[in-house]
């Protein structure tokens, strides 16, 4: 099979890599846009959560879409989202064209989540698979990271900041297109787009006991990785003095970097362990954050990110290990979509909530409030895993 040849996944980690970076491209511009169309922080959070409604409504309705039309299509519809999305950025249409660009970023995420996932593996040689799940997962969080980082160089060091990022990125999107035409379709006879039956969320009594701690770490570790990709840059501008956007993007990407690497321990730490441990991180990666916030200090939000990052990729792959393996093979994958869509509410529901209390309180403050709320969610998800796990072993060892 063509999609199988020597490195087949590489090129569609790649397209993947482009997507995702593109979801995460405007990061350091907020301030830009802020200064040209004199919005508010809390617009600015708004904007960002939208993403986050993008990418649930795709999970929600058409989550499984690549299984009945193929992988590829779904892929190439996602690139053409993205594509247009820059296109937005790119209009200067004010207000509701960042919202449009936003919207359709999301989208372009929520096809891309899953079919991406299952075509880097699925586009694997024998022996190679245990590589394709790394590329994917580099892939993944990494483009979240590149992003940034790319659009802060940018927007830094070259002409046009506002523009030559998106252009960048269309360009990539090209790239990213053809890599993913050149390669074979991995769905055995796909079927018309009129096949296809939405195939919602679902949650069996059996994965439940699992899932409510999973999910609440999922959820704590997006919310720190959607402060790190909204609000941010605001407080890193207005409170430190840093106004060198390479830097800000630099900054978020080593959220996204550390969360790939905590990812990778996991396999090495075991599930049952990784869980509660990527809790604990998240805790000390929170705690961190709120002595940047609390006494201004710039090696404090670096260490936060790096700490927090690495926190949400442990909990993050090891609560997808975990619901996945609770779940029962004709429910798996919807419990998975379950358990992403608890996690992508963290990147837009917690953030507005600090865009809403930024108002009245001030950014530092309402960012200390968003992380006491988050640091009980985090401790209580693993004091109960904790606990289970005691419970298992007692039992075991009856």
């Amino acid at each position: 099979m063509r999609g199988r040849r020597r490195g087949g996944y590489l090129r569609a980690a790649g397209a993947f890599a482009v997507c995702m970076a593109g979801t995460t491209l405007p990061t350091p511009l907020y301030g830009l846009y802020q200064n040209e169309l004199g919005f508010s922080e809390l617009i600015v959070t708004v904007v960002f959560a939208v993403y986050a409604l993008g990418v649930i409504g795709v999970l929600l309705l058409a989550g499984n879409v690549s299984d009945t039309v193929g992988r590829r299509p779904v892929l190439l519809c996602g690139l053409g989202l993205s594509a247009l999305s820059a296109v937005c950025f790119l209009s200067e249409g004010g207000l509701p064209f960042l919202y449009l660009g936003r919207l359709l970023s999301g989208l372009s995420a929520g096809l891309f989540t899953g079919a991406a996932t299952a075509y880097v593996m699925e586009c694997a040689p024998p022996g190679k698979e245990g590589r394709a799940a790394f590329a994917s997962t580099a892939a993944n969080m990494g483009g979240l990271g590149c992003g940034p980082l790319l659009a802060g160089l940018l927007a830094e060091y070259a002409p046009m900041p506002l523009s030559l990022p998106f252009v960048t990125h269309l360009v990539l999107v090209a790239v990213a297109f053809a890599m993913i035409w050149s390669l074979a379709e991995t769905v055995r006879d796909p079927r018309p787009l009129r096949t296809a039956r939405p195939q919602g969320p679902s949650l069996p009594p059996e994965v439940r006991p699992v899932f409510v701690p999973a999910a609440l770490a999922a959820f704590v570790g997006f919310s720190l990785l959607g402060v790190f990709t909204s609000v941010s840059p605001a407080f890193l501008t207005r409170t430190l003095d840093v106004t060198n956007l390479a830097l800000i993007g630099l900054i978020v990407f080593l959220a996204f970097f550390a969360s790939t690497i905590g990812q990778l321990l996991v396999s090495r730490l075991g599930v049952a362990r990784a869980l509660p441990l990527g809790c604990l991180a998240l805790i000390a990666g929170l705690g961190l954050l709120a002595g940047a916030l609390a006494w201004e200090k710039l090696p404090l939000v670096v260490v936060s990110a790096l700490v927090g990052g690495a926190g949400q990729g442990l909990a993050l792959r090891a609560a997808v290990a975990a619901v996945a393996d609770a779940a029962p093979q004709t429910h798996r994958a919807g419990v998975i979509s379950s358990l992403f869509v608890v996690a992508y509410t963290g990147i837009s529901i917690p953030v507005i909530g600090i865009g809403v209390l930024s108002e009245p309180l001030g950014l530092e403050e309402a960012g200390l409030v968003f992380i006491g709320v988050m640091v009980l969610l985090a401790a209580a998800a693993g004091a109960y895993l904790v606990r289970r796990r005691a419970v298992g072993v007692r039992n075991g060892r009856a």
